[in-house]
């Protein structure tokens, strides 16, 4: 799960968040994140713990302060490094998903959507575009692929939809397209 350290400006962010959390428990899943208390990441470790689900955090060391880290969970993993965090979570997680948030969120969600067209891991990635805040990226992407810069099999690389009930059927019913693999996983 990548999603902000902060609530954002729409009581909806809030509300998916929330929402999506307790839909992860009755349908069985557990959340991995990045293990903070605050914002929307905190929202939904929170509404996963209240349904009685797993909650993993992966949090840098240089982030787990006594403000930032959940002390709650399940299980926390605390790592060196943002990119130890982000190599940590692709392990730990079955299928990826992205809720609004600042640089973080949109640096982990690229960074992820990259090693899948690279072949690096073949997990389904969600983007739960709420209030459509996602819209302008989704625009960018459209727009790389127009002018050719990313191939138009790989937008299939994203499900995206406006609800989280919605979201979690398509990542379901979701087939990855086959990318051509640049290199082993053991080179990355």
């Amino acid at each position: 799960m990548f999603c902000g350290s902060q609530t954002g400006g729409r009581p909806e962010y809030q509300q998916q968040a929330a929402e999506l959390g307790r839909l992860f428990v009755e349908q069985g899943h557990s959340l991995v994140y990045g293990g903070g208390q605050v914002g929307l990441m905190g929202i939904i470790a929170d509404a996963v713990l209240a349904a009685g689900g797993e909650v993993v955090g992966v949090i840098p060391e240089q982030l787990a302060t006594k403000e930032l880290l959940h002390t709650g969970v399940t299980v926390m993993h605390r790592v060196d490094s943002m990119h130890a965090r982000k190599a940590k979570m692709e392990q730990l997680s079955d299928a990826f998903v992205a809720l609004p948030g600042g640089y973080g969120t949109l640096e982990e969600l690229l960074e992820i959507i990259t090693w899948a067209q690279l072949g690096i891991h073949r997990k389904n990635i969600g983007i739960l575009n709420t209030a459509g805040y996602f819209d302008g990226l989704l625009g960018l992407v459209d727009h790389a692929i127009g002018e050719s810069f990313i191939r138009p099999g790989h937008r299939e690389l994203l499900v995206v939809a406006n609800t989280p009930a919605e979201l979690l059927e398509r990542l379901q019913e979701h087939e990855l397209p086959t990318t051509r693999k640049w290199f082993q996983t053991e080179d990355s």
